[in-house]
């Protein structure tokens, strides 16, 4: 082989020095990836075997404060699991956390951590209940039962991406497959579903469908949080996904909420869910607020502006005191960690002063707007309760006035800023989060700066009242729904026939196959439908009579081939290319339904609108059997009352019985 000659000597075959340092050092790149992957393994591989024995010791004992000690052991443990997942996941994903491409400093949003479960073995009760109540062999469905283990275990560790919310909205849809073809109010799958609680780590399990399809459900709220926290808010743009990533997230803990009772761990009951609905929604509102801000180079010098972006951040502040409120009460204040209530303390202080800092921005910073583009005092400051003194219908006109005003609120800036930088002291936790206290600090410098250039020596007159900022925003996030329908596909157990018929909640019998052949008339039967095709009538006398077929029997086979999906056209053309010879069919004749709801049945209802579970008409199934109410603490879901429902987070409700199906249509179920 002969080398060509290259510019600078060097053959082409050759590698340059530079090329070859360039390899080197990716080579130990790549291989402190590596040792840090291994060492992370070893370390959740650690704290999982800490947290078996320290829930094997909390089912053992009956002794509550040693059940306290291990519940806060269990937390730890949990707590440790999930920041050395994320680890993983960002190292995995290449992406260093805390940085993004942009260099501005924002504030951490609370991302919440995903729900762990315990690995599930659904061959035994599958291939039981599809030999005993389909009639078909158990182990013929291997493939699909493998298939549907599979979902499940990738589903414990979905990356944060959509990607990982498809997967887990995948799995969610082939649940409620499962729950609408071999479920019955008086029959479960007899599976134990273990999951640990993403706020506490105490574990929790039950028999209930319902209780792995609430679990997935807010994961799929909780990998919400984690994308919204990702996002680089610096930009409008990166704001815009964080606020819909937080809004998704705020949807899918509203709608398991409203639909669920009788939680057994305490991130899925009503008080904590509506807390984290709470949180999410301040979180979204802060990124419209982060939406609207320039950055500090390119302030705008426009006193309206100003104006609007003090509103903003007092609106964003009060999203965060009432947050805040929630949590330091009970029984939230003992499930949600204390950094937690403690940032969101420190938020609450912080938009505060940002909203009185803006205000003085625009009294001094801004140039004067004519008295007409003014907004009146009223729609700007809270008017104090015992203030008799009328106020001005415009913010002051004079240069004089203006700076009075406005030092008065650059000092409540200044004294809601350093009572942030106390808090956030205050808090172990969150004394490591440098970022906070960067942000915090930052705009305390601005403040202080500000307030020297305004400050005189010779300024003897009385200091002005800084009022409250009238909270108000231009855009008001609401709690949007996940989207469900992105990891839709088909039915794992297809094969089994349309859920309408073939379903654990109808009893049939199997006729045949009979032979039927042509007579005169013909076959002497009426085929209608699709999927599978009904008999609609049997002539009397005639060859389907004499076979034994019977109105109101599906056909699920001719000669030999399984027809339960076929249309009406193709079952027609296959029973008239019989000819002479006559077809073989086989069929089902539904039996009358001898099932009588006791007080132990309970049956959790498929949800309806927007895409939570998938509606019956969809499946094409019949309406269930009412709900039965369960003396039992049992996780389920049901249709709470939606009649004068009001903005706030209602109460945790006994759950209610459902009316029978009639015409009248509860509003929003279909």
């Amino acid at each position: 082989m002969i080398l060509e000659e290259r510019p600078d000597g060097a053959g082409a075959g050759e590698e340059s020095p530079g090329l070859q340092g360039c390899d080197s050092l990716m080579q130990i790149q790549c291989g402190q990836l590596q040792s840090r992957r291994a060492q992370i393994h070893q370390q959740i591989d650690k704290e999982l075997q800490m947290r078996t024995g320290a829930e094997n010791l909390y089912r053992a004992t009956s002794n509550n404060r040693v059940r306290e000690t291990v519940a806060l052991e269990l937390s730890y443990v949990n707590s440790n699991l999930q920041l050395l997942k994320e680890e993983l996941e960002e190292l995995s994903s290449g992406v260093d956390p805390g940085r993004h491409g942009s260099e501005a400093v924002t504030v951490p949003m609370i991302p919440l951590g995903l729900k762990e479960t315990k690995e599930l073995d659904w061959s035994t009760p599958l291939k039981e209940l599809i030999s005993v109540h389909f009639g078909e062999d158990g182990a013929s469905y291997e493939a699909e039962i493998r298939e549907l283990e599979a979902l499940r275990q990738a589903m414990r560790t979905p990356s944060r991406n959509e990607s990982g919310l498809e997967l887990l909205t995948a799995y969610y849809n082939q649940l409620c497959f499962l729950d609408a073809r071999f479920l019955t109010p008086a029959r479960s799958l007899g599976l134990f579903f273990h999951w640990y609680d993403s706020l506490t780590g105490v574990p929790a399990q039950q028999r209930a469908l319902a209780f792995e399809k609430g679990s997935v459900l807010f994961n799929i709220g909780a990998l919400h949080t984690q994308i919204g926290a990702r996002q680089d808010r610096s930009c409008a743009e990166g704001a815009c996904h964080a606020m819909e990533a937080f809004q998704r997230a705020a949807g899918a803990f509203s709608l398991l909420r409203e639909n669920f009772s009788h939680a057994p761990s305490p991130d899925m009951s009503a008080a904590s869910l509506c807390a984290l609905e709470q949180l999410m929604m301040a979180q979204a509102q802060e990124c419209v607020f982060e939406g609207l801000s320039p950055p500090a180079s390119m302030a705008p010098r426009d006193c309206l502006a100003q104006l609007r972006l003090a509103q903003e951040a007092a609106q964003v502040a009060a999203e965060y005191r009432l947050v805040h409120r929630t949590m330091a009460q009970p029984p939230v204040h003992d499930y949600v960690p204390v950094s937690w209530t403690a940032l969101v303390h420190v938020k609450a202080e912080y938009f505060c002063s940002l909203a009185h800092y803006h205000v003085a921005m625009a009294l001094c910073d801004s140039s004067p707007a004519t008295e007409g583009e003014l907004p009146t005092h009223e729609q700007v400051f809270l008017q104090p309760p015992t203030s008799s003194k009328p106020r001005g219908p415009v913010l002051p006109q004079e240069l004089e006035e203006r700076r009075q005003l406005g030092k008065a609120h650059l000092k409540r800036a200044i004294l809601g800023q350093e009572e942030a930088l106390r808090l956030h002291a205050l808090c172990r936790v969150l004394r490591e989060v440098d970022l906070l206290r960067t942000v915090v600090s930052q705009t305390l410098q601005r403040s202080l700066a500000k307030y020297a250039e305004l400050d005189r020596e010779d300024d003897f007159c009385e200091a002005a009242e800084a009022p409250d900022i009238q909270p108000k925003t231009h855009q008001k996030p609401e709690a949007r729904m996940p989207r469900l329908s992105q990891g839709k596909g088909p039915d794992i157990f297809h094969r089994l026939g349309p859920l309408s018929v073939f379903s654990a909640k109808n009893r049939w019998r199997l006729v045949g196959p009979v032979h039927l052949t042509r007579g005169e008339g013909g076959f002497g039967l009426t085929l209608r439908g699709d999927s599978p095709v009904l008999i609609a009538a049997v002539i009397p006398g005639s060859q389907a009579a004499a076979a034994g077929l019977k109105e109101g029997d599906y056909i699920v086979s001719v000669n030999g081939q399984p027809c339960r999906w076929w249309r009406h056209a193709e079952v027609v053309t296959e029973l008239k290319a019989a000819g002479e010879a006559g077809a073989s069919l086989q069929v089902v004749s539904l039996l009358p339904s001898s099932r009588l709801p006791s007080l132990g049945d309970r049956r959790p209802v498929l949800l309806g609108p927007r895409g939570l579970l998938r509606s019956q008409r969809e499946h094409g199934c019949k309406t269930p059997a009412s709900t039965w109410a369960n003396p039992r603490p049992l996780l389920n879901w049901s249709r709470k009352a939606q009649q004068g429902k009001t903005g706030g987070c209602p109460q945790p409700c006994a759950p209610v019985k459902p009316a029978p199906p009639s015409s009248s249509k509860h509003p929003g179920w279909p």
